[in-house]
């Protein structure tokens, strides 16, 4: 069995972002529409011991709001065992900063991302005697056992994702293992995680058609998105985001995704947060659901 929650389903600065009066965010800032917090989800074997896959900004806002990550014994304690991070941009590893309070768990992340976290002195909070490194090999899979040292029924492939370096690092020379996705399996059932992708190769299709349920890259409804909105000067492309719609996007190149395929890191300008607008009925009509914080899945029997 998985049990998997979105913690948050928007791109980085969330739904609305804090600076942003365009239409979508207004909606959200009003409550005409609901609110995102930046992309995270929690996968657990067993319901009651979690990992979580990237570490959002607001990820204690999405800990309050989700009961199943509450503390269970005094004076300290967490069912969150470890994170898993697909890449080092700062929407998925700056809730880190959020889990310093001298509490194990386990840090998982490429070479490539641990040396950016090891490069910020920031991210020494995190002490490495309470809160041990482990290094994901694209390819390899690694089994995610609890703090005790258990089992936890669960393990995790990462594998290559086309995509860029972080945005802080950007004039540095870009490192294998930069951008990956996940591949969190109990033995039985394959759920896939790839909030960047900035381009679906084969192996890419092959794995979502084999898996039992994707949480997918749906930054843009279209690659110039922003740049019509006056947004940014940015293509999605640029930002390291293949598109929902358009020539290789999600909607054209991933037709043999599983019954259970989700949109998640969706960006403030996407129309799809809409509801009644084309885009949205696009993308319901081709079988995806459209993320939400909050929203709870079950693989397998438990």
């Amino acid at each position: 069995m998985i049990e998997a929650i979105i913690l948050g389903s928007g791109a980085g600065g969330g739904f609305p972002q804090w600076n942003s009066a365009a239409p979508g965010c207004k909606a959200a800032f009003s409550g005409a529409v609901a609110a995102r917090t930046q992309t995270s989800l929690a996968v657990s074997g067993d319901g009651a011991h979690w990992f979580l896959l990237n570490a959002a900004p607001d990820l204690r806002a999405q800990i309050i709001a989700t009961p199943a990550l509450h503390p269970r014994e005094a004076p300290r304690s967490t069912p969150i065992q470890g994170v898993l991070l697909t890449s080092g941009e700062i929407d998925a590893v700056v809730g880190l900063l959020t889990m310093r309070e001298r509490q194990p768990f386990a840090l998982y992340a490429t070479d490539a991302t641990l040396a950016q976290l090891d490069a910020n002195p920031i991210f020494g909070a995190l002490d490495p005697a309470i809160v041990p490194r482990r290094a994901l090999t694209p390819g390899e899979r690694i089994d995610l056992p609890l703090t005790t040292g258990a089992p936890s029924g669960l393990s995790a492939t990462p594998f290559d994702v086309p995509g860029k370096a972080p945005l802080y690092v950007e004039h540095l020379p870009s490192r294998p293992g930069e951008t990956i996705g996940l591949d969190i399996t109990d033995g039985h059932s394959h759920l896939l995680f790839i909030p960047g992708c900035a381009d679906i190769t084969p192996d890419i299709r092959e794995r979502v058609r084999k898996a039992d349920a994707v949480f997918f890259d749906s930054t843009l409804w279209r690659d110039d998105e922003m740049i019509r909105a006056g947004l940014s000067p940015k293509t999605g492309l640029r930002m390291g985001h293949v598109s929902v719609s358009g020539p290789g996007s999600v909607l054209e190149t991933l037709t043999e995704a599983p019954e259970l395929r989700v949109l998640v890191h969706i960006n403030n300008s996407n129309p799809i947060l809409l509801p009644d607008t084309p885009e949205r009925r696009e993308v319901e009509k081709a079988g995806w659901l459209i993320g939400e914080d909050g929203q709870r899945f079950t693989l397998g029997v438990p």
